[in-house]
């Protein structure tokens, strides 16, 4: 017979990679979802920042929740029930009625049904594992998970190339027989390891005040994005001003009702343990460097790299999500390896390391030039999957054999919305200084470009006022972004003579002229992740020793540090007792990394 952990963990790691999938066929599937429904690129933006933030958003506010009611209702429970969400939403999704406007709220809506089923399996899928899993193979288990993840998200990209091409409702219909198989072996395989404590009580007040303030911050700042009045953003929109300030209010507010109720939502205690926060704190500055890299790479490859190498705009989806694949090889080659080599070891020095090879390859990439050669770009990705694998699966380990069993719920929720809402912040900021760099630089580059090319005045003072982000956003969703404009103004494009239309509208002229902009705003991006990147080290290095708060009281060798069952409900101090308190305490040798 298999053993339970095994069920645990291939049940565990199919629902997240259902859900990571889900999150980036999106990504690559939006021309193909916009063509299907009628939605012109150049009035897109905003119905593409919500199918994009909205799974993000509803997540990241949920996660917290999720794990906590998890700790009392049942992790197995809830975690079922989101593989059941999940499923129905997609089957919403692959059954979207109408055209239009319409339709596209009707996506951005089920989208975040299937955010909630996402939360519900994100926040408990590491309480489940570290539950089923004992400290020696808890690295290597949520190595493995976190592998999943990461795959799920260029695997995403892979599948989303290749279903928009035949239908783009397979792109929600390719989740629902995982989706079908995965609630069903979950209900009749999975069980409860742990008893939740069904007498706590709900924290209504911390989980409104999160859950609110988070989703004002996070809507505030998606309006932020998008232009207001004269202004290419919306940052001066008195509704975005207001939103922000309030969810900042509501999340300053929410320690102080966590520290005054008796069981609260969000356990402040567990930040008494150094390597909690540490651990927790390196993967924030980590999600906030790399989150929005993805998107920014993609953008890089779809709007420029691809097309001056031949490639349709219509196809560049599809290549963009190949040509990202060597960082799910470098990431699966890492990810296991560093969670073994944790459980032997500890977490200290792999993240560490996994966070400087992340930084290195960050720095690397502000040397590309805009038509750089594949081979150095892939080498790049490679290096970059290494780094995040050596670091994903020890830091994750770290937080949760840091934490008692009943508290792994919410301790995984805590930590999957640390990392949710970095990585949202992350799209957000990158957004933030694409619009910005374009806004400033593009109009005149484009102006001139249009001149010398044989176009009128009048023609380049128009086609300079529109927004930089319609046309670069026109060229990610896989359409000629001049061809898009020109086919808006007609009377002025008429005026163009064969040769400057054949030009304007082929696949190099727009490429040559986005480049240069792009690539200031790509190297003070990562810059940027560079330092957030190098900072996370610097964190992980802080971590301090190996700690393990275990289940059962095995002895874990001369290198670990283990909080016994009968210790369970006390809180230990942060940084534990000295190497030669600790060898006498717990008999199990050297405490420390």
């Amino acid at each position: 017979m298999v053993q339970y952990k095994w069920v645990a963990l291939s049940n565990t790691t199919l629902g997240v990679m259902m859900a990571m999938i889900n999150s980036t066929i999106i990504l690559i599937s939006l021309p193909a979802i916009f063509r299907g429904i009628g939605i012109q690129p150049l009035d897109s933006f905003q119905y593409l920042l919500w199918i994009l933030f909205g799974y993000n958003i509803v997540t990241a506010t949920l996660l917290v929740t999720f794990g906590r009611l998890s700790d009392i209702f049942g992790r197995v429970r809830l975690y079922n029930l989101g593989f059941l969400v999940f499923t129905l939403g997609s089957i919403a999704l692959w059954l979207t009625p109408g055209k239009g406007d319409m339709a596209a709220d009707y996506i951005i809506i089920f989208r975040i049904v299937q955010g909630i089923g996402g939360a519900f399996l994100f926040s408990n899928s590491a309480a489940i594992l570290t539950d089923a899993f004992p400290h020696t193979e808890r690295g290597k288990a949520l190595g493995v998970n976190q592998i999943a993840a990461l795959a799920g998200s260029l695997v995403g990209l892979i599948l989303g190339g290749i279903l928009a091409t035949i239908d783009w409702r397979f792109v929600f219909l390719v989740s629902v027989p995982f989706g079908l198989f995965g609630t069903i072996w979950s209900y009749t395989r999975l069980k409860e390891l742990m008893k939740p404590e069904r007498e706590q009580r709900i924290d209504v007040w911390g989980n409104a005040t999160f859950a609110v303030g988070l989703t004002l911050i996070l809507v505030g700042t998606t309006y932020g994005l998008m232009p207001y009045g004269k202004s290419t953003m919306g940052w001066g929109s008195p509704w975005v001003i207001s939103a922000i300030a309030a969810g900042l209010v509501l999340m300053l507010i929410f320690p102080f009702i966590e520290s005054r109720v008796k069981e609260p939502m969000f356990n402040l205690q567990l930040f008494k343990r150094r390597i909690f926060t540490a651990a927790n704190f390196a993967g924030l500055l980590g999600s906030i460097a790399r989150g929005g890299m993805m998107i920014m790479l993609i953008i890089l490859l779809q709007g420029i790299w691809l097309p001056l190498h031949g490639y349709s705009y219509a196809s560049t989806p599809f290549w963009a999500g190949i040509y990202m694949t060597p960082m799910m090889f470098g990431f699966i080659a890492m990810g296991p390896l560093s969670g073994w080599l944790s459980d032997r070891h500890g977490a200290r020095g792999l993240a560490t390391l996994g966070m400087v090879i992340v930084t290195a390859s960050f720095s690397l990439l502000m040397l590309l030039p805009y038509n750089f050669d594949y081979w150095q770009f892939a080498l790049l990705l490679l290096m970059q999957g290494l780094g995040m694998g050596m670091f994903a699966a020890p830091n994750t380990a770290s937080i949760m054999n840091s934490v008692p069993p009943e508290a792994r719920g919410a301790a995984s929720g805590m930590r999957a919305t640390i990392q949710n809402s970095g990585q949202t912040i992350s799209i957000a900021l990158f957004f933030i200084i694409i619009i910005q760099s374009l806004s400033s630089s593009l109009p005149g580059s484009l102006y001139a470009s249009l001149i010398s090319a044989g176009a009128s005045q009048q023609l380049a003072l128009t086609l300079r006022s529109i927004p930089p982000t319609g046309a670069l956003f026109s060229a990610f969703l896989g359409y000629n972004p001049v061809l898009s404009i020109l086919s808006q103004y007609p009377s002025l494009a008429s005026t163009l003579s064969p040769a400057t239309y054949t030009l304007l509208t082929g696949k190099y002229w727009f490429p040559t002229v986005i480049a240069g902009p792009f690539m200031v705003a790509m190297r003070e991006a990562f810059i940027i992740s560079a330092a957030l990147s190098a900072i996370a080290a610097v964190v992980s290095l802080m971590r301090g020793k190996i700690y393990i708060y275990d289940l059962d009281g095995q002895n874990v060798g001369p290198a670990a540090s283990v909080v016994r069952a009968d210790e369970v409900g006390r809180v230990p101090a942060a940084t534990g007792t000295s190497e030669a308190q600790s060898s006498k305490s717990s008999g199990t040798g050297r405490r420390g990394e």
